[in-house]
């Protein structure tokens, strides 16, 4: 007998069961296993020109991934956190996205970046060390590649709730990895999405790793996908090198948003198959043989064999998305060869609206050591 049920009902009320659930989670849960359209009955529905669009896309990714990470093997990055195998995520996230929504991409993110638009020198000018961020956030809508783990989750979730707040019909898709599920940041904004119904879509790309902690060593859930439930918004669980899923579930993850229902957590099963950055030795924690068995489930694979069995491409037409790939990597490598020419007194701009006092000295100190040095630089 409970506390209460031990009180006299006649003189004391006895409140609603207070475990009564607020949200019947069933329609929350994710499915058994990893949503897949490629390899299945469904694959023959999926739109060609959708198709083909997807497996050029993830083409140049590839390209580009190979590119920076080359980059950086020749001094011309300091640092590159590779999405090799993750393509088919990464271009979905951009190609769900209408123009006036917005993109939070993690520091692994460039391609979404460059898949959404950007271009791939400003993307990676940030590693470069060259720019406090390389672009401009209002003009291509996305935020700042975030390098602390899933700080990028709670703005996310301000700036979709401000937007709604306003009337402006804008989506906001934050990315993050399986690690930064461990992060408070990726808590907090996940219950405040849910209980203010932010038009918010949180993508994880559960790679298999944070770093070199495995997936098992962080959480003991069923999937990440489950941890949406908690927070009384539905969970989606992707096969995340199948291009043609991703870019369905998440299509209807932003619909959903746009709509007004609120938020989805989508996690992608996918595979890191660079290791962490050029700085890690991925042969400390993982063997060569697992990294082959997810070689045969490649996201360029499994597009290109969709599009050849069904007679959307040939030879010829793969040979030329990868030249224009080749082309896209060419013109990265000789620009990125260049050397930047940096102004000293940026350090001082996109910091305030207004200079405060002691950055307006600071800058006038710098401004008169630069004419300083120029003058001695011609004596």
């Amino acid at each position: 007998m409970t506390v209460m049920e031990q009180r006299d009902s006649r003189t004391t009320p006895v409140p609603p069961p207070a475990w009564q659930p607020r949200t019947d989670p069933a329609p929350l849960l994710p499915d058994a296993e990893p949503y897949r359209v490629l390899g299945t009955d469904a694959a023959a529905q999926a739109d060609p020109a959708l198709l083909r669009r997807l497996y050029a896309e993830v083409v140049h990714g590839r390209r580009y991934n190979a590119q920076a990470t080359a980059l950086t093997r020749q001094g011309r990055l300091a640092v590159y956190p590779s999405t090799t195998g993750q393509e088919a995520a990464e271009v979905a996230a951009a190609l769900v996205l209408q123009e006036r929504d917005w993109l939070f991409p993690s520091y692994r993110d460039t391609l979404a970046a460059v898949a959404r638009g950007l271009d791939p020198v400003q993307a990676l000018t940030l590693l470069r060390g060259d720019w406090h961020t390389g672009y401009d956030p209002r003009e291509h809508r996305i935020a700042p590649l975030s390098t602390p783990l899933a700080t990028q989750l709670p703005h996310a979730v301000g700036l979709a709730h401000a937007a709604r707040l306003k009337g402006d019909d804008v989506v906001a898709l934050a990315m993050v990895g399986d690690g930064g599920t461990s992060e408070g940041d990726f808590h907090e904004a996940l219950n405040f999405a849910a209980v203010w119904q932010a038009p918010v879509v949180f993508l994880v790309q559960n790679n298999g790793f944070a770093i070199s902690v495995p997936l098992a060593k962080q959480t003991a859930a069923p999937t990440l996908a489950h941890k949406a439930v908690g927070y009384g918004m539905p969970g989606r669980l992707v096969d995340g090198n199948d291009a043609v899923a991703m870019h369905e579930v998440l299509a209807e993850a932003v619909a959903r948003a746009r709509e007004g229902h609120g938020p989805t957590l989508v996690e992608a099963v996918t595979y890191r198959m660079d290791a962490h950055t050029n700085a890690d030795d991925a042969t400390r924690y993982r063997t060569d043989a697992e990294v082959e068995t997810w070689r045969a489930h490649d996201p360029i694979l499994l597009l290109e064999r969709e599009l050849t069995e069904r007679g959307l491409i040939d030879e010829a037409g793969i040979q030329a998305v990868r030249d224009d790939a080749e082309t896209m990597a060419a013109g990265l490598r000789e620009r990125m060869n260049q050397d930047p020419a940096l102004d000293p007194m940026d350090l001082f701009g996109d910091v305030y609206a207004e200079r405060t006092p002691q950055l307006q000295e600071q800058a006038a100190q710098l401004r008169a050591e630069l004419d300083a040095e120029a003058e001695g630089d011609q004596a």
